[in-house]
């Protein structure tokens, strides 16, 4: 039973909640509740670290190193090399996402459809405490690539000019390339690939990034 705020285990979680570039240094990230220990669980990944509290940690410990607003419960400490590897024939590849919610929202799309995400450099962590719980357990699942490691042809969402995306050949293996809400695709981007819009009826300017990415998956994935 760890008593002491002064733990090295606490001290490390502390640091992997709250530092991206210590993630990216020790090769491993944490999850915050019940659900994401048990998504771990059932996807056969086995945690480094796993603090419980009333069993393995005091209470009131590990409430102050949660991040959550009602503090966890249970706190898992796992590798990045332990997560899923190898693409698949339909990947999201996103370009420059700077909210991790929208990142973790679309892995969670992702593992709906049976797709992978690719992330380039510029995107929001996908282990950070947001990406992962908008997640919901996906990120163990989801294969996670290299921007370069993207297969098949690309096919660019964007919001005015493209060939609506119900007359894209989707065929796989097939790669959606999507941009941050703001700032886009670049052009250069933009000219590697097939232009696809999703066809909007109402007022709004475009979807938010997430909803698209989830449309563009369903509409590839009734196709098979």
């Amino acid at each position: 039973m760890i008593t002491s705020r002064d733990n090295e285990t606490l001290k490390l979680v502390r640091k992997l909640l709250g530092q991206r570039k210590h993630r990216e240094e020790t090769g491993l990230f944490a999850v915050e509740g019940e659900d994401l220990v048990a998504a771990a669980r059932e996807a056969g990944i086995q945690p480094v670290h796993l603090l419980v509290a009333g069993e393995t940690v005091e209470a009131e410990l590990l409430a102050h190193v949660s991040t959550l607003p009602h503090p966890a419960r249970a706190i898992g400490v796992y590798r990045r090399a332990d997560l899923a590897a190898g693409g698949r024939d339909t990947c999201l590849a996103l370009w420059r996402l700077a909210d991790p919610g929208n990142v973790g929202t679309l892995v969670r799309t992702a593992d709906a459809f049976g797709a992978c995400v690719a992330l380039s450099d510029g995107c929001a962590d996908p282990l950070s405490p947001k990406a992962l719980r908008a997640s919901a357990g996906a990120i163990f699942r989801v294969p996670l690539l290299d921007w370069d490691d993207r297969r098949g042809r690309c096919v660019a969402l964007v919001a005015h000019g493209g060939e609506p995306v119900a007359q894209v050949d989707l065929s796989p293996p097939v790669t959606f390339l999507l941009g941050a809400e703001r700032a886009g695709l670049p052009d250069e981007r933009v000219a590697e690939c097939e232009r696809a819009t999703i066809p909007l009826c109402g007022e709004a300017e475009s979807l938010n990034v997430a909803a698209a990415g989830a449309i563009a998956l369903y509409e590839a994935s009734r196709r098979v």
